[in-house]
């Protein structure tokens, strides 16, 4: 459950500015997710969050200034741990992780900005990754395969 529930705080804060606590706990409970302050507060440091300094809003640190290769190291790195199997149809690929483990690596390739996909979206072990059509599927499966060691 905590994993589930941090995955999804790192969604919100990568797709929302979330400037308080009481903003994220709102935010969670939308999403099915009861979580008192002090859980929110110790979510927080788990996962390194800090207040962006232009609008005070929540953030990964160094969101912002993150580099394309430090960006790509973290999508190998989670793909290598969090990546069970890909599966492709057509222009859309499957991958399954373990529970919890889909949001983080969702967020991962987004955030890649791989030009082969347009998005994704992301359950609690699967994520639907779309590319942009059947040969840059198939060239996105084979990478992931590569960085997971499929």
């Amino acid at each position: 459950m905590k994993a589930r529930r941090q995955g999804v705080i790192l969604e919100l804060i990568d797709r929302e500015s979330l400037q308080s606590q009481e903003a994220l706990r709102r935010r969670l409970q939308q999403r099915g997710y009861e979580a008192t302050q002090a859980t929110i507060s110790r979510d927080i440091k788990d996962l390194g969050l800090v207040k962006r300094a232009s609008d005070g809003a929540y953030q990964q640190p160094g969101a912002e200034a993150a580099s394309p290769p430090v960006v790509m190291s973290a999508l190998e790195r989670l793909a290598a741990e969090f990546l069970r199997r890909v599966d492709r149809v057509q222009q859309l690929v499957v991958l399954r992780t373990g529970a919890g483990q889909a949001q983080p690596l969702a967020l991962a390739i987004d955030r890649a900005q791989l030009p082969d996909a347009i998005g994704t979206i992301a359950g609690d072990d699967t994520i639907l990754l779309i590319a942009r059509d059947e040969r840059r599927a198939a060239a996105l499966v084979k990478r992931l395969e590569e960085y997971a060691g499929l």
